[in-house]
């Protein structure tokens, strides 16, 4: 298993990138729109950290792995098979590869096809 992108919706964005700057040395670049409008710093061995702000006055904080995974149609249908909620069906963010986002035992999960 590979974290490719680990998602951090957050209600304060500038506060959450500079306790991770200085606890870990990392350095944030801009708001990225392809992202949600997430700031991102890369992680240890790839993949990157994103930091954003809900996108719409429902959205709540959370955090999220996006696991890599080979087809996402396939480990979409395996994480329903399991029990799993599709929350976001997978989407092509273009460049970057595909993502989905399934609920399960009250957790958001989400999962990266390059």
């Amino acid at each position: 298993m590979q974290i490719h992108y680990l998602e951090i919706v957050t209600k304060d964005v500038d506060a959450v990138c500079a306790a991770y700057a200085a606890t870990n040395g990392v350095n944030f670049g801009e708001p990225d729109a392809g992202r949600g409008n997430a700031r991102t710093a890369a992680l240890p061995g790839g993949g990157l950290v994103g930091v954003r702000a809900p996108m719409h006055e429902a959205e709540e904080p959370v955090v999220r792995p996006y696991w890599l995974v080979d087809d996402i149609e396939v480990a979409v249908a395996a994480a329903v098979e399991a029990g799993g909620e599709v929350a976001h069906p997978p989407m092509e963010i273009p460049g970057q590869g595909k993502f989905a986002i399934y609920i399960q035992g009250g957790n958001h999960h989400g999962l990266w096809q390059r």
